[in-house]
């Protein structure tokens, strides 16, 4: 269910702390639009504490596998990332139906490892907003629909004070891809 408990900015600005925290930076100079990699200097292993502290902040468990994997994962080895690393078509189809315009520069036959340098502080917090919209209509603890975020992060249950229950990442992701996969008739 969409919830409008947690604005993106907020997102964006717990995802800006836990970047700067990651980075030793300032969060006050990242920009939304800044490329995580690109413009912040940030590293794989970066994007391991990055999760990990956006996952503490709201309570949520972040994807542990990118999109491509998921893809050659549901649909076959070779469905996304062709033999010598690039991407295919299919895997653009699918990114862009994913992401949009958010992302002009996926394009077939793009080193996959150019790929992570195109995600910014917006597009990592339209992940954070996809697990936070599925935030369950009832409470799995006492089923009552009031739903509360004292701090503007984590959403709690108003009647007992249970956290809240999401879609880890991972699987909605394999929700998504398989929705699209419908829809569209890739693969």
């Amino acid at each position: 269910m969409p919830q409008n408990i947690v604005t993106e900015e907020k997102v964006i600005e717990e995802i800006k702390k836990a970047v700067a925290e990651t980075l030793s930076g300032d969060a006050s100079t990242i920009q939304p639009d800044n490329s995580l990699i690109k413009d912040l200097g940030a590293e794989s292993l970066d994007f391991l504490d990055i999760n990990y502290r956006l996952e503490q902040a709201f309570g949520i468990k972040m994807a542990r596998h990118f999109i491509l994997e998921h893809i050659e994962e549901m649909f076959g080895e070779g469905t996304a990332i062709d033999e010598n690393g690039q991407l295919t078509e299919k895997a653009v189809q699918f990114l862009q139906a994913r992401y949009g315009d958010a992302f002009p520069g996926f394009k077939a036959n793009m080193d996959m490892d150019e790929v992570p340098s195109l995600f910014t502080v917006r597009t990592m917090a339209g992940g954070v907003m996809d697990i936070l919209n599925t935030l369950p209509e009832k409470c799995t603890k006492c089923s009552s629909v009031a739903w509360k975020s004292d701090d503007g992060v984590k959403i709690i249950c108003a009647s007992c004070g249970e956290p809240a229950a999401y879609m880890n990442g991972d699987d909605l992701i394999k929700e998504w891809l398989t929705k699209i996969q419908d829809e569209k008739k890739i693969c």
